[in-house]
């Protein structure tokens, strides 16, 4: 199954509640903070909400 890394780049502070609840579930808490998944319907979703808050790239 591919691996998706994704990469805090902008602080929420500004965004809705949907996008801040969106990063918390990712667990992306600060900027700069990483994590990697399983690539899924259900993740590739969530990234499509904070696309403009975040990098992410196959691994």
């Amino acid at each position: 199954m591919k691996k998706i890394r994704i990469r805090l780049i902008k602080s929420p502070i500004s965004e809705k509640k949907v996008h801040k609840r969106t990063l918390r579930a990712l667990g992306l808490r600060r900027i700069g903070a990483e994590r990697t998944f399983n690539q899924t319907p259900q993740l590739l979703g969530m990234l499509k909400r904070v696309r403009h808050l975040i990098k992410w790239e196959e691994v």
